[in-house]
């Protein structure tokens, strides 16, 4: 019976095992955790979710949704598993993480055609009788990422990445806060999907000096020029500029503090990130403090003066190719074409785009044991211009990218209307498109 091997077990490597097996193809999945753990996991759970719970936007007039939408008709175990762990977060797809992982391990785990292998793999089989995905993610253990070059040919590139702290709600003093999304979005119109902590101005101009003087815990190779501008630490968005954080994270536009019928100076947001309400996490608060610092610095926004944190903002070393000099927009190395790679790995960033990928070494590690072609995904649709991108030689080194809608072109006559108009004529072409290939 035709074979693939995947190796990793995050959003990527998951979604490829699910899209293998659909097509009737046995897998070997290879996860290192629990017996191996990284610096940002804190399980051996199946694309556990090691920075924020939010998916991103969920309209199809945001680049974000419709990559969600597009996922969600080829039949993704992601997205699947996240709509039924959705908790509330105004126009966005956030889950409640641990049901979120939980959901994906039970149905990996219990499918038929998955054998699981709790192990570290360090080498890439030479000998294993079928295509092998691998799909390690930006925490690849140092073994296999010296493997990975030597099989690529190139030095793998890095950048930093770091994740938000997590509070009880319980402890959050909501005398000093209040619910409400920007602008009256969301689910729950009256009250809002976030809790709102608002600062005056003198209260943010004392917590900005206390955030961009704190002592970090840096990597021992941290370099600045490397963080990726998606994803910034907040501290070194404060360094910017006293108001970066105000024009930022911490903009207070489209909300009113009902105990003053005001716009706060500056407020910092708080996201359900668990199913029963118990747990939130800052939004935007990407942190390379030390706890310590973390816990000093956070408590002087007035709300979270009493706030018991359950999680630190960690930061990590990410991992990714070289993707125009090593894949082909299949996913396959251009050198070894039975190997593909998949995720963060590539070169995109975020975890729909990680899952997007996956989705697409998956299912051509299985075509490719079934003796079938491997496709590449029309360009017109999010998957295929993601994949275009990353693959595309320029002459600059590769950033990873997210989803945008900068990345597809738009179709003859598109510019004649709206932005609002154009975008949505790209979505409904690019379902189109899906619609086709099923």
């Amino acid at each position: 019976m035709a074979r693939v091997m995947v190796i990793g077990a995050g959003l990527a490597g998951s979604e490829a095992c699910w899209q293998a097996c659909r097509l009737g193809v046995r897998v070997d999945l290879y996860e290192m955790r629990p017996k191996v753990m990284t610096p940002a996991h804190h399980s051996g759970e199946f694309a556990e979710l090691v920075c924020s719970n939010s998916l991103g936007g969920s309209s199809l007039r945001n680049a974000s949704g419709l990559l969600k939408e597009e996922l969600r008709n080829l039949g993704s175990l992601i997205i699947a598993a996240a709509d039924r762990n959705k908790v509330p977060a105004g126009g966005a797809l956030a889950v409640d993480r641990c049901g979120f992982s939980a959901e994906v391990t039970r149905a990996l785990t219990g499918h038929s055609l998955v054998t699981i292998h709790r192990e570290e793999v360090t080498r890439i089989p030479a000998g294993y009788d079928g295509p092998v995905v691998i799909a390690t993610g930006p925490l690849t253990s140092p073994a296999l990422a010296e493997e990975i070059m030597r099989y690529t040919g190139r030095s793998a590139l890095h950048f930093f990445d770091a994740a938000s702290p997590i509070v009880l709600r319980e402890s959050i003093d909501m005398e000093r806060a209040f619910f409400g999304s920007r602008y009256g979005r969301g689910e729950n119109q009256e009250e809002g999907d976030y809790i709102n902590c608002p600062l005056s101005e003198d209260e943010y101009a004392s917590f900005h000096s206390a955030l961009v003087t704190a002592e970090r815990a840096l990597p021992r190779d941290y370099e600045p020029r490397e963080l990726f501008e998606g994803c910034l630490p907040v501290e070194e968005i404060a360094r910017r500029g006293r108001d970066t954080l105000r024009y930022g994270p911490m903009k207070p536009v489209g909300l009113i503090d009902p105990r003053t019928g005001r716009r706060p100076y500056a407020v910092v947001q708080l996201r359900q990130d668990s199913a029963d309400g118990r747990m939130y996490s800052m939004v935007g608060f990407q942190t390379s403090l030390r706890w310590g610092e973390q816990d000093r610095v956070f408590r002087m926004i007035p709300a979270l003066a009493h706030a018991e944190f359950v999680r630190y903002g960690v930061m990590h070393r990410n991992t990714y190719l070289d993707a125009p000099s090593v894949l082909l927009p299949t996913m396959q190395s251009k050198r070894h074409q039975a190997v593909l790679f998949a995720g963060q790995l590539c070169g995109v960033e975020g975890y729909i785009e990680s899952t997007a990928m996956g989705w697409l070494a998956g299912r051509n590690a299985a075509r490719l044991a079934l003796g079938d072609e491997p496709v590449v995904m029309p360009p017109e649709t999010m998957i295929g211009a993601l994949a275009k991108y990353i693959c595309t030689p320029r002459n600059t080194p590769l950033q990873p990218m997210n989803a945008n809608w900068g990345l597809l072109s738009p179709a003859p006559g598109d510019g004649a209307g709206t932005k609002k108009k154009s975008r949505e004529i790209m979505a409904a072409r690019a379902l189109e498109a899906i619609r086709r290939i099923l």
